[in-house]
């Protein structure tokens, strides 16, 4: 039934986007670009720019090291309850996954909203912090329930992660027409991290166990928040800045 539902969804989707008028869509906009009066001649930034720009690559960085602390946690904490109890596996994985879901969804909704009050840097650093701390918590006892409540912070984490990584980006990026290629990298680097976090953790428990394995995925996740309060500024007034690439106003665009 779920297939059939996914089917369904596919096709209505389909069918909105053909309602669309092609004359509706900014094209320049939709791609974080200057609208064509800001730039009579239709240049463009060019992609060697952004390589260049300090600030995308401390973010992506950082983006990279937050993914490998962060994606093996969860794993790692599901494999730990389900040690020996084959046929509650399942149910223990989905109350890790569920607890995080209770938290992320009013954490976004409140990071949404403070982003524009107070900026993305203190909202985010929240998210940076939280990342150690649960690395650490989850080798002071494996009992379940102490499991599973640890996986709270996850919530916190993912909520302020979700909602500012996009902002980031967009404000980087913005008046330069490139959001949506930096915005594939970032969460390219984001895959990149994920993937190593769980190749790497999974050769710690083989040689030292979850402990080990836990204490060094928090040790990462202090550098990657050292990296991102040290070198990524705050994003809300860049995005306001008469240049869109403030530190490297020898880059023309092409």
């Amino acid at each position: 039934m779920d297939f059939y539902l996914v089917a369904m969804i596919a096709v209505a989707s389909i069918i909105s986007v053909l309602f669309i008028k092609p004359e509706d869509i900014d094209h320049q906009l939709a791609r974080g670009a200057t609208t064509a009066k800001d730039t009579p001649d239709g240049q463009l930034s060019g992609i060697t720019a952004l390589l260049m720009d300090r600030r995308i690559i401390s973010f992506a960085l950082a983006v990279t090291l937050f993914h490998f602390a962060n994606a093996a946690m969860l794993p790692l904490a599901g494999q730990l309850l389900s040690a020996g109890k084959a046929d509650g596996a399942s149910l223990y994985m989905s109350a890790c996954i569920i607890a995080a879901q209770f938290v992320m969804v009013p954490v976004a909704a409140f990071a949404g909203r403070g982003a524009s009050r107070w900026g993305r840097k203190p909202l985010f650093l929240i998210g940076f912090v939280v990342l150690p701390i649960r690395g650490v918590l989850y080798t002071f006892s494996h009992n379940p329930f102490f499991i599973v409540s640890v996986q709270l912070l996850d919530g916190i984490g993912a909520g302020i992660f979700g909602v500012l990584w996009v902002l980031t980006v967009a404000d980087l990026t913005k008046g330069t027409g490139r959001y949506n290629v930096t915005q594939g990298a970032i969460a390219t680097a984001q895959g990149i991290g994920a993937a190593l976090s769980n190749l790497a953790a999974g050769y710690i428990v083989a040689a030292a166990g979850y402990n080990a394995a836990f204490l060094v995925l928090a040790g990462i996740a202090v550098i990657a928040l050292l990296v991102f309060y040290w070198a990524v500024p705050e994003t809300k007034d860049i995005a306001e800045a008469e240049s869109p690439w403030g530190v490297l106003p020898e880059v023309a665009p092409q």
